[in-house]
Parts: C-alpha cells; sequence; structure tokens
C-alpha cells in the first residue's frame, strides 16, 4: 500500500504549520496540500482523490463537522485537531478515527496516524478481497466503534432503527452503526430485502410465514408488519 495522501484544513496559519512539521516526520504520509477553510479543501477533494483529513472543527463560513455531514458517507478518513473537548461524541457518531485535543504532542499524532494507517490496510485488503470474491457472496461494510465490518448479505435476518443508529441482527450476532433506515433501503437490493414496518427490514430468505399482521422468520423471530406496509408485502410475497 502506498503513502496516505493528506488535507491538512485549519484556518490558524500556526495550526497548520505545525501538523505540517509532525506529518514530515513521518515515513507513511504523504500532504497534499494546507487549507484555510473547508472551501479549499473541497475543491481538491472533487479532483483528486485523499486518504485522509486532519480537520479543526471551529472555522468560519463552515465548521469541519457541517464539511463531513455535506460529503456524507463520501468522505476520506478523518481526524479532528480541535481546542474543543465538547464534539466527542458527535465525532463518534460520524466514525472519525481519532479526536485530537489541542494543544496536541507529537505522541500523540503518531497514535492517530497509525490508527489511520491500519484502517486504510484494512480498507485495501477488503478491496483486494472484494476483486476475489463470487458475485454470489456480495456483503455490506458496516463502520462501528471505529472499525469496519463486512457483513454478508445471506447472513443478515433483519435490521431494526434504533432513531439515529441501526442494528443488524445476522446468523453471526448483533451489529450497531450511525446510519438511517432511508439510506439503508435505498442501497439494499430490493430483490433480496423487503421493508415491513417503518423500523424494521427483513431479509426475503428469513421469511418464514405470515399471520395476524406479523412475519415469523428464521430463528424464532416475530416481527410486525405496519399498515401502510402491509399491501406492498402480501403482493411481493405471496403474489
Amino acid at each position: 500500500m502506498n503513502k496516505l495522501t493528506c488535507l491538512i484544513i485549519d484556518d490558524e496559519e500556526l495550526a497548520r504549520q505545525m501538523l505540517e512539521a509532525y506529518a514530515n516526520k513521518i515515513e507513511a504520509l504523504e500532504i497534499i496540500a494546507l487549507c484555510s477553510s473547508t472551501k479549499e479543501a473541497k475543491h481538491y477533494l472533487s479532483t483528486q482523490s485523499v486518504d485522509l483529513l486532519l480537520l479543526d472543527i471551529q472555522m468560519p463560513q463552515q465548521t469541519g463537522i457541517e464539511l463531513l455531514e455535506e460529503l456524507q458517507d463520501h468522505h476520506p478518513l478523518v481526524i479532528f485537531t480541535t481546542a474543543y473537548s465538547n464534539f466527542a461524541l458527535k465525532s463518534y457518531e460520524l466514525n472519525v478515527v481519532d479526536y485530537l485535543l489541542k494543544p496536541i504532542s507529537f505522541v500523540r499524532f503518531q497514535e492517530a496516524i497509525q490508527k489511520a494507517t491500519l484502517l486504510k490496510q484494512t480498507q485495501y485488503k477488503a478491496a483486494q478481497f472484494d476483486a476475489q470474491t463470487s458475485i454470489e457472496d456480495p456483503y455490506i461494510v458496516v463502520h462501528s466503534e471505529h472499525k469496519h465490518h463486512k457483513i454478508k448479505l445471506k447472513n443478515i435476518l433483519y435490521i431494526e432503527s434504533l432513531k439515529e443508529y441501526v442494528r443488524y441482527h445476522t446468523t453471526e450476532g448483533r451489529i450497531i452503526e450511525h446510519n438511517t433506515m432511508k439510506k439503508l433501503e435505498a442501497t439494499l437490493p430490493k430483490t433480496d430485502f423487503l421493508r415491513i414496518h417503518r423500523s424494521y427490514i427483513v431479509a426475503n430468505r428469513a421469511i418464514k410465514s405470515y399471520e395476524n399482521n406479523t412475519l415469523i422468520l428464521q430463528e424464532s423471530y416475530t416481527l410486525p408488519v405496519g399498515k401502510t406496509y402491509k399491501k406492498n408485502i402480501l403482493q411481493q410475497l405471496f403474489g
């Protein structure tokens, strides 16, 4: 795997210079640019692929958090570099690699870069594996607790909404991700998955029977069927 390409994004010049000096000491990093705003960063992100953002949070015009929310799931790995501790929970929800509080020590910076490098290696190996994986065995990558988990679609029984999170119930256990049912419903193959309730998406192959507005699944799971979904369910499952 090549070096991690990196953008430093901070409205303070001294902070940019300090991060650049730290980055230049680490062989695994290649600095693409120093950006004083998210506008500059978005220019680079629109023209080339970048592996890592060293991203300040409180900046004029647009914050680092707003940038990530705008990019949604299409942003590189992110390490927040900030003087404020009160955004730590939000950073967890955004699945950032690490959260560095200024003033940042070089040792702490090294630790964060090591985490990012390991994550990138995992993604690289997953991509290689994907190229070799049979088309009969597709999977999704789920981001949970700063890790990337591969879940085979054939192992998913159903997915449950938990407000801003979703819980995957699989034949191998459960896992929670910061996501929405709306996004999932749009990305999962409609031939294999069915929305049965505002709080549930089920795998078609896991359905055993239907009775009294309830679906019975494998492993004795029972789930309610929402009124607005009933007609569509009956049509898809029973013609």
